[in-house]
């Protein structure tokens, strides 16, 4: 499993995804069909979430499944930012469209 924490041009969110890496290219096509097309998006250990998150990242990881699977798992980049120190992230990946 991968997280991140992903700034957008709508926010902050955190994801957790089945696939490798950010750069996995079928990760960021379905980033781009909901509109994610240029980020900056800094890895979290997965156990920091889950640690952080609580009962909602169990819930979020139910039905996350073993291959090309993605879940939101916070909108709210407020509290994102809040739950998640800068310490504890990964170097950042930048992309943009070519």
């Amino acid at each position: 499993m991968y997280a991140a924490l992903i700034f957008a041009g709508s926010g902050p969110i955190v994801i957790l995804t089945s696939h490798r890496g950010i750069e996995d290219e079928s990760l960021l096509d379905r980033l781009a069909r909901k509109g994610i097309k240029k980020f900056i998006a800094f890895p979290v250990p997965v156990d920091v979430l889950k640690e952080r998150y609580g009962v909602h990242f169990e819930i979020v990881c139910r039905d996350l499944h073993e291959t090309d699977d993605l879940r939101v798992l916070d909108f709210n980049g407020s509290r994102a930012m809040e739950l998640l120190p800068f310490r504890v992230l990964g170097d950042p990946v930048f992309h943009e469209p070519k």
